[in-house]
């Protein structure tokens, strides 16, 4: 769609800068677009291989835990999980990728989950709650991850229709005004050459 600019030469050439601007906006775009891609899809892989080995350990935790605690009431089998004196520190650390910053995160674990003696429970029970807090820094980084492919996704989409929006629409329109005005400049060129012509023609008869 045309613009509705004055065909003048001044707007002509305005129109060339913005369109070569325009252009090259386009690129570094279309760039960012590609790295942004390049990262998603990183990450896509890591949560899918994260998500799989956490949901395997899981599961197998929760039916040695299900299968362990039967012989407990929910208070007493509460009780025990209260006495543990852990700890779980986590620290952030930002991680610029273009223009976003992606939050990752380390864990440290300080006490024991399993604090209990062993004559309060059946190894079962120690046994989940020691893979338990091995499989927690898994968790904590399957969690970012998972949000850093949120992120990522988010800021493809923003960045994709921003493409679209120059290639489809901006862009277009530019090179359809422009070509608009520089006919119409050719039209009155012409124009005032035929009239000066026979301004000239008319003089020589006089």
């Amino acid at each position: 769609m045309r613009l509705e600019v004055s065909a003048t030469r001044m707007e002509l050439l305005r129109l060339k800068k913005r369109l070569v601007l325009a252009k090259r906006g386009h690129k570094l775009l279309k760039d960012k677009q590609d790295e942004l891609m390049r990262k998603f899809l990183d990450y896509v892989h890591l949560n899918r291989d994260l998500r799989e080995e956490v949901d395997k350990k899981l599961k197998d935790l929760y039916t040695l835990y299900y299968g362990a605690t039967m012989e407990y009431d929910g208070n007493s089998l509460k009780s025990l999980f209260f006495i543990s004196d852990t700890v779980i520190k986590l620290e952030e650390k930002i991680v610029p990728v273009m223009n976003l910053r992606l939050p990752e995160f380390t864990s440290e674990i300080k006490g024991d989950f399993h604090s209990f003696g062993f004559k309060d429970v059946n190894i079962d029970i120690d046994v989940v709650l020691k893979n338990f807090q091995e499989l927690l820094p898994k968790i904590i980084e399957l969690a970012q991850v998972e949000n850093s492919v949120k992120e990522l996704s988010e800021e493809i989409e923003k960045t994709r229709r921003r493409v679209n929006a120059l290639e489809y629409i901006l862009i277009p329109n530019l090179e359809e005004t422009i070509r608009y005005i520089s006919m119409k400049i050719s039209e009155n060129e012409r124009s005032n050459l035929t009239r000066l012509m026979k301004v000239k023609e008319i003089v020589e008869q006089h």
